[in-house]
């Protein structure tokens, strides 16, 4: 995971303006009533970002960020030691999900109804039609449903009752097959190997290297 450098100066951010909680258990002033609410936006950052950290090492650390003490990290060796940081991390959840998910692919390829294309990708038909096959020019409406392997759901035109409409190509690899052999009126199970999906670089809400399952209804090609 390749971090922007917007989110390094986030990481940073939280990292030199939180407060221990000593300091912050009296507000007798404005400026003590600021700090602490700094502190507790920046804490709230931490925890949602699910960031494990030592509070006593952070709380040093912005003590010398403030007294401008680079003793232990300049400010380049920090960024850059968060970057490495991140991308190690990144890399053994990245092989850890992709482990997970080729085993999940081995055994559903035995599954009944399930087929599995040259490229990977397996799907299962729901509901068959009859209706016209878009091409890779089209625009399609559709509905989907899509979660991990183990059920957890990441995005959902059903969820939010309204479908989506956008261009057959302008979508993750596996959906681009999938689509052009897909029916209007018909509905699939994709069952869609990273490397034709988000692969390293997925969104949080995914995670790296993820096998992601989508229910999928073709409900028109747009014109």
């Amino acid at each position: 995971m390749k971090l922007s450098s917007k989110k390094v100066f986030v990481i940073l951010f939280v990292s030199v303006i939180t407060f221990s909680k000593t300091q912050a258990q009296s507000l007798k002033t404005a400026l003590d009533s600021l700090s602490y609410a700094i502190g507790i936006n920046v804490g709230d950052n931490i925890r949602n970002q699910k960031l494990d950290v030592n509070p006593d090492i952070l709380a040093r650390a912005i003590k010398d960020a403030i007294a401008n003490n680079k003793s232990v990290m300049t400010s380049e060796s920090s960024s850059a030691f968060i970057q490495s940081y991140f991308q190690r991390e990144s890399d053994k959840v990245g092989n850890e999900n992709k482990a997970k998910g080729e085993t999940f692919l081995s055994q559903n390829k035995s599954k009944p109804g399930v087929t599995t294309l040259n490229s990977g990708l397996q799907y299962k038909i729901l509901k068959m039609a009859e209706g016209p096959k878009p091409a890779a020019s089209d625009r399609v409406k559709v509905h989907y449903h899509g979660t991990l392997i183990d059920g957890t759901v990441f995005d959902s035109s059903v969820n939010r009752g309204e479908p989506a409409t956008f261009g057959v190509t302008q979508v993750i690899k596996g959906w681009v097959e999938a689509l052009q052999l897909m029916s209007v009126g018909s509905k699939w199970t994709l069952y869609i190997p990273s490397d034709l999906a988000y692969g390293q670089q997925a969104p949080p809400s995914i995670g790296p290297n993820q096998v992601l399952i989508f229910d999928v209804e073709l409900i028109e090609i747009v014109k």
